[in-house]
């Protein structure tokens, strides 16, 4: 294919030059944005005069001739092209011969595919966002099925205070609202239009920016020709949004891991989300949790990737920044992919209520509790506390939780113990009375399900 560029060059770059410069294998999945971003332009060009109205009937037909061509599988994209501009371009010349040359008028590749990435990123972070909304929903589900399963809540793994599976749940819950918010920020500032920036310099030709923009759904104008071609923060904040969307993830699925195995026995998943040993039949293993957990690292390292690309390049566009297109979409095709796996996943989990509620009955995670019960009768909080961590080392020694403790025995220790504080000290009541914005009692995890049903609407 001859070079769109070819002139100021007597001779012909090596097969090996054209090979390692060309991106059309990367950014061919872009060629629906570059067609739209081209109709704009073209609409936008008749409109200022700088082309027909005859002239741009031919381009647009010849446009959505590709697209549909492209859709259907009757063009393939050609592997020799240099980028997916330059294929869509040279294939429209050959259609429509020289009413496709002037469609480059007033624009740049640089432009171009500034504004190529931000509609393609534009839409594909709606689809990251639908998926994450989906894996709440599996969350929340589950979180209504499970308001009455009580297991330990733990702090650097061990043991702490009772808390109900729902409540746990719903933490990740809150985590994905945020990540889907994160998104919608950075998409937010990325929808303003670079169309019309050119090379770097803006053009001479008498163009309306604020057509394209319009045309294409942007909010507004790069206000800085340079900055429109050269600018990928947007490309840094979405990766940045991903890599956290993946470390909620990962958490997740370390939970899961741990929740299924036989130590923990708190819940089991499907047999469609795990996989069996080569050589141990018994096993069950949770490797689409183990595998999200994994490729947490390839987005961060993703976003490592981008940030150096960008850390020391000049105004305005330098060819590094071709790179950016692998690590952006490197980083949302797996996203997409885990957030896919894992709410059917979740969705199909099977927690199971007495392995939770007998493992939370060990631990003396009712111990807090008990310290509360003896600051109702009026001794200091620190006095209290010293004075329940003696009872639990008398538990430890003696093989007694504190349920099973007799009343004569904890008297040992204070005279205010009186029959009450068995209630006190039960789980259930434990979580009952967790009254607190936020806490695990029942009203506030009925409101924090509210607040899930309303964002995932």
């Amino acid at each position: 294919m001859a070079k769109m560029w070819a002139g100021r060059s007597a001779g012909g770059t090596a097969k090996a030059a054209d090979d390692f410069n060309s991106s059309i294998a990367v950014d061919g999945r872009m060629y629906e944005e570059d067609i739209l971003g081209s109709l704009a332009h073209a609409e936008m060009l008749a409109g200022c005069g700088v082309i027909s109205y005859a002239e741009f009937g031919e381009i647009a037909e010849g446009l959505k001739g590709i697209l549909a061509d492209i859709k259907e599988g009757r063009l393939p994209l050609d592997p020799d092209a240099e980028d997916v501009h330059m294929f869509v371009e040279a294939e429209l010349t050959s259609r429509i011969g020289d009413a496709g040359r002037k469609l480059h008028t007033a624009r740049s590749r640089n432009d171009q595919v500034a504004t190529d990435m931000r509609l393609y990123l534009r839409k594909e972070s709606g689809e990251v966002i639908s998926l994450i909304k989906e894996l709440m929903r599996a969350v929340l589900s589950q979180a209504k099925a499970t308001k009455d399963y009580i297991l330990p809540g733990y702090t650097h793994l061990q043991r702490a205070q009772p808390v109900v599976f729902a409540h746990h749940l719903l933490a990740y819950a809150m985590m994905l609202a945020r990540d889907a918010g994160r998104i919608s920020d950075a998409v937010r500032r990325m929808n303003v239009s670079p169309l019309g920036s050119c090379a770097l310099a803006g053009t001479t030709y008498d163009t309306d920016r604020i057509f394209t923009a319009k045309k294409l759904g942007f909010d507004g104008v790069c206000l800085n020709s340079m900055d429109g071609v050269s600018d990928r923060d947007f490309c840094v904040e979405l990766i940045s949004a991903f890599a956290l969307v993946m470390t909620h993830l990962s958490r997740f699925a370390e939970e899961v891991v741990l929740w299924t195995s036989s130590e923990f026995g708190f819940a089991e998943l499907d047999d469609a989300y795990t996989t069996g040993s080569s050589i141990m039949p018994q096993k069950k293993n949770s490797d689409m949790a183990e595998l999200v957990r994994g490729k947490t690292g390839r987005v961060y390292g993703d976003l490592m990737a981008m940030l150096t690309v960008l850390k020391g390049l000049p105004l305005a566009y330098n060819k590094d920044m071709q790179e950016d297109k692998e690590c952006v979409f490197d980083a949302l095709d797996t996203v997409k992919a885990c957030l896919g796996i894992f709410a059917p996943m979740i969705a199909t989990m099977r927690p199971n209520k007495e392995n939770m509620y007998r493992a939370a009955g060990k631990g003396f995670i009712n111990a807090t509790d008990l310290a509360d019960y003896l600051v109702g009768k009026g001794i200091p909080f620190r006095t209290a506390y010293k004075t329940v961590g003696e009872i639990v080392a008398y538990g430890i020694k003696t093989d007694k939780t504190l349920e099973e403790l007799s009343l004569e025995e904890y008297k040992k220790f204070s005279d205010l113990f009186d029959e009450d504080l068995y209630d006190a000290i039960s789980l259930a009541s434990c979580v009952r009375r967790r009254t607190s914005e936020g806490g695990t009692g029942a009203a506030s995890v009925e409101r924090q399900i509210k607040f899930v049903e309303g964002f995932v609407k």
